[in-house]
């Protein structure tokens, strides 16, 4: 009954986060649609962790482009990769509760090492400007760079189609206990998506 009762007032206030804003102003984080979707997702999360990732992660791929292109031997992002990771931010701020990574990869031209360090210049410039769109930095992990080993394209020549960055959803933000989900939780969880800070007990 415990559980039961936990449950009822954690999706109360989730729900409630989709719906009720101050009189007179207005959201800019997308459709009533993906809020009570960021709320069911929370809700799902309490009772299966691992499906509830994986789920979203779908969601996350269908939704928006995980992945953008360089130049050759270059980690600067052009105004398409801007645009791409700015539809990314205004996805991964619907979800403070989880955490996303960005792993950068190479083509074949280059030794293993530079391409290794080339790739992690490739994710930072992606999760710097991440950061820069109002994605919490607490919510991406440490970039990764998987340099020139995971090619799509197999080929030793230039390949911008291996030159890239590939955002996914990778975990539970640090502290979240989705499996210890109480009141103080929801109360948080509330706080940080209507951007109000947590509300007084």
């Amino acid at each position: 009954m415990k559980n039961i009762l936990k449950l009822t007032a954690a999706a109360s206030v989730l729900f409630t986060a989709g719906c009720l804003y101050p009189a007179g102003t207005m959201r800019n984080e997308g459709s009533f649609a993906e809020a009570a979707a960021a709320n069911q997702f929370a809700q799902t999360a309490y009772l299966d962790p691992a499906t509830a990732l994986k789920t979203l992660d779908q969601r996350f791929r269908k939704a928006v482009p995980t992945m953008i292109n360089f130049d050759f031997n270059a980690a600067t992002l052009d105004a398409e990769s801007q645009a791409i990771l700015r539809r990314q931010a205004e996805w991964i701020k619907r979800y403070p509760m989880v955490r996303f990574k960005v792993f950068g990869h190479t083509d074949k031209v280059g030794s293993n090492g530079y391409n290794h360090s080339l790739g992690m210049r490739r994710a930072r410039a992606a999760v710097r400007y991440l950061v820069a769109q109002g994605v919490p930095r607490r919510s991406l992990i440490a970039a990764v760079s998987r340099g020139e080993r995971e090619p799509l394209v197999n080929t030793e020549d230039r390949e911008r189609l291996n030159r890239r960055t590939v955002t996914v959803v990778a975990g539970y933000a640090k502290g979240y206990r989705g499996h210890d989900f109480d009141g103080k939780v929801a109360n948080e969880i509330y706080g940080k998506y209507t951007g109000a800070g947590a509300v007084e007990e």
